[in-house]
Parts: structure tokens; C-alpha cells; sequence
């Protein structure tokens, strides 16, 4: 789901961006961190920046126009209005119900069994997005944004990022596919060290922490092999 708001910047039209890719803006989990929220668990972050309405030629896309004078026309700078937007970044629960298994009837073209995928959003990711949702809009009116609109693109999972969870690592072989070195029960000399290990994160970008799951599985399977037990 992406759940957020944005609004016009009133000022700044003679203000333009430099350099090759002006960054954004990423504000940390807030809910949940002393106080529990009434409606869900865990929390959310923010990402967004500010942008020109019609700049770049992505404004090509809604005119009409082609050949040569419409792309001499885009090439004419038009910057409008500034406008700042806010995306909340959050949690999905784990739930046993969330899972990734064997397909029973279809196979690729070597006749391995392809992922059957079961996932869905949940009342606890529901509350949290329509609670950002609402954050958002009151942070941008706040900080003096004007036609502050909310958005909430119910997109299905698997369309936003960092997606995980399909390899669980656990402390028996009943109940996961990896134990605590991220190794495969089944399979010693395999060594999962990405996402699928995690059945959930924070709202932040887990990236570091499959770098250091990474490392760490390394230093494992190096004294392993030493021990001559792999």
C-alpha cells in the first residue's frame, strides 16, 4: 500500500534545483516509540521531497504532440508551483497465513514445481497506512503547505519494496527453513543471507542488516570449513 499526502509550497518560484540528483527526505518511526497507539502495532516512517509541478520532461507525457517542434517545446524550461509530498513506510506483521510454498499443479519448463504466493493486507497494516495517511496531511498543512491532499493507492503486496519473509529463520527445522546462521536445515552448505530469512522489519530500509546477517553467516561458514564441517 502507499498511503500519504502532498501540497503546494507557497514561494520559492525563482529557486531551482542543482547538481544531478537532489535528494529527498526521510523522517524516522515516530508512532510507538513511547506511547502505544490505540489502532495498531509498530510504526511508520516517511519518505518524500519537494519537486516541480511541470518540470523535466516527464510533463511530455500528458500533451499532445510528437516530431521534432514537440520535443524542441520540452526542451523550453517550465518549472509552476513547488510542491512537497510525504510517503508512509510500514511494518506488515507477520502472520502464518503470509506464505510462500510449493506450487501442487504447475511446473516451469523443467518441470520444477513453481511459488505459490499467499499474501494479503491485513487490519494492523490497514490502520497504520490510514493513520500515516492522516500524519501526513497534518505535518504538510503545519509546515504551511496549501491544497494538501491525501492519497491511499491500495496497491496489492509485492508491488512496493523490500519484500521477505519466503526462507524464515527459526531454531528447528519443524518450523523454518533456516537456523540462526542462516543456513539450510536440509542442505548445510547453503547459505540464505537476504531478505527471505526475516519475516518482517522496521520501516526502515533493511539493506544494512542483510549485510551484516551476510557477514556474520560468512564468519560462520569460514570456521566451518576450517573445522572440516562443511
Amino acid at each position: 500500500m502507499q498511503h500519504g499526502a502532498g501540497g503546494l509550497v507557497p514561494g520559492f518560484e525563482d529557486k531551482r534545483t542543482f547538481g544531478n540528483r537532489p535528494n529527498g527526505i526521510y523522517l524516522p518511526r515516530f508512532r510507538n516509540v513511547k506511547d502505544q497507539h490505540p489502532d495498531f502495532l509498530r510504526g511508520y516512517g516517511y519518505q518524500g521531497g519537494g519537486y516541480r509541478s511541470v518540470a523535466g520532461w516527464g510533463r511530455g507525457s500528458t500533451r499532445r504532440g510528437f516530431g521534432a517542434d514537440f520535443k524542441h517545446g520540452l526542451r523550453v524550461p517550465e518549472y509552476g508551483s513547488w510542491r512537497m509530498s510525504l510517503g508512509g513506510f510500514g511494518e506488515c506483521l507477520p502472520h502464518p497465513d503470509n506464505r510462500v510454498t510449493l506450487d501442487p499443479e504447475r511446473v516451469d519448463r523443467w518441470g520444477i514445481p513453481v511459488l505459490h504466493i499467499d499474501m494479503q493486507w491485513r487490519e494492523n497494516e490497514r490502520a497504520m497506512m490510514a493513520d500515516a495517511e492522516t500524519a501526513a496531511a497534518e505535518m504538510l498543512e503545519a509546515a504551511g503547505c496549501t491544497d494538501v491532499k491525501t492519497y491511499n493507492n491500495d496497491t496489492p503486496p509485492g508491488l512496493t519494496i523490500h519484500e521477505m519473509g519466503t526462507a524464515r529463520m527459526g531454531k528447528s527445522p519443524k518450523d523454518s527453513v533456516l537456523n540462526k546462521w542462516n543456513q539450510v536445515w536440509d542442505a548445510p552448505n547453503v547459505f540464505v543471507t537476504d531478505g527471505a530469512s526475516m519475516a518482517s522489519s522496521g520501516c526502515q530500509n533493511p539493506s544494512v542488516t542483510y549485510m551484516a546477517l551476510t557477514a556474520r553467516a560468512v564468519d560462520h561458514a569460514v570456521g566451518a570449513l576450517n573445522r572440516k564441517e562443511l
